[in-house]
C-alpha cells in the first residue's frame, strides 16, 4: 500500500511543509522586526561561515567566487527574518537547495553549517525573548527541510531513472521494503 506522504509531489511539498510548522501571523511579524538586528550582525556570522569552510580541504573545492558566495548566504539569513514565510518562500529555499545539488556539493557540507545560523539567529531572536527563538527555529527548520528535500527529490528521480520510471519501486528500494 502506498504511503500518503508519498503522494505530496512537486510544489505541493512546500505547502506540506509550510502546514506542518505552523508559523503563525504573530511569529512573523516578531521575526520580521528583528530583520535589521539581523543584517547587523551578518558579517560577523559570514566570516565565521566560510572561514570555517575553507579551513575544511574538501569543501574549499567548492568555493568558487567567495564575495559572491558571502553576499548571498548574507542576503539568504537575512531573510529568515523577513516575516512571510509561505509558499513562495519555500519555493524560494528548495530552488537555493538544488542549486547546491547542480554543483554536486553533498548534502552533509551544508547541513553541518546550519549550527552557525542557528546560533547567530537566536542571538539576534532572543532580543524579543523566547517566542522569537521558537519562530526562528521554525523558519530555520522550514529552510533545511526544502533544503534536505532538493536532495530527497533528486535522489528518487535518479533511482526512478534507473529502475525504469516506477516511482514506487525507487521509493521501496530507499525504504528496503521491496
Amino acid at each position: 500500500m502506498e504511503k500518503m506522504s508519498w503522494n505530496v509531489k512537486e510544489e505541493q511539498i512546500v505547502d506540506d511543509l509550510v502546514t506542518l510548522l505552523c508559523i503563525t501571523t504573530e511569529e512573523c511579524q516578531l521575526l520580521q522586526s528583528l530583520q535589521s538586528d539581523a543584517e547587523a550582525i551578518t558579517a560577523r556570522m559570514v566570516d565565521e561561515y566560510y572561514d570555517r569552510l575553507l579551513a575544511h580541504e574538501m569543501t574549499r573545492e567548492f568555493i568558487t567566487d567567495l564575495d559572491a558566495l558571502k553576499r548571498t548566504l548574507a542576503q539568504w539569513f537575512v531573510k529568515l527574518f523577513c516575516g512571510n514565510y509561505d509558499k513562495n518562500y519555500a519555493l524560494d529555499r528548495l530552488r537555493i537547495g538544488m542549486a547546491h545539488v547542480r554543483i554536486g556539493l553533498p548534502v552533509r557540507y551544508p547541513l553541518a553549517m546550519f549550527d552557525v545560523l542557528d546560533r547567530y539567529g537566536v542571538e539576534v531572536a532572543e532580543k524579543k525573548g523566547p517566542e522569537a527563538v521558537i519562530a526562528f527555529r521554525k523558519v530555520l527548520a522550514l529552510d533545511v527541510a526544502t533544503f534536505t528535500q532538493a536532495y530527497d527529490n533528486t535522489q528518487l528521480n535518479h533511482l526512478k531513472d534507473l529502475v525504469g520510471g516506477s516511482e514506487t519501486l525507487a521509493r521501496r528500494l530507499l525504504t528496503d521494503k521491496y
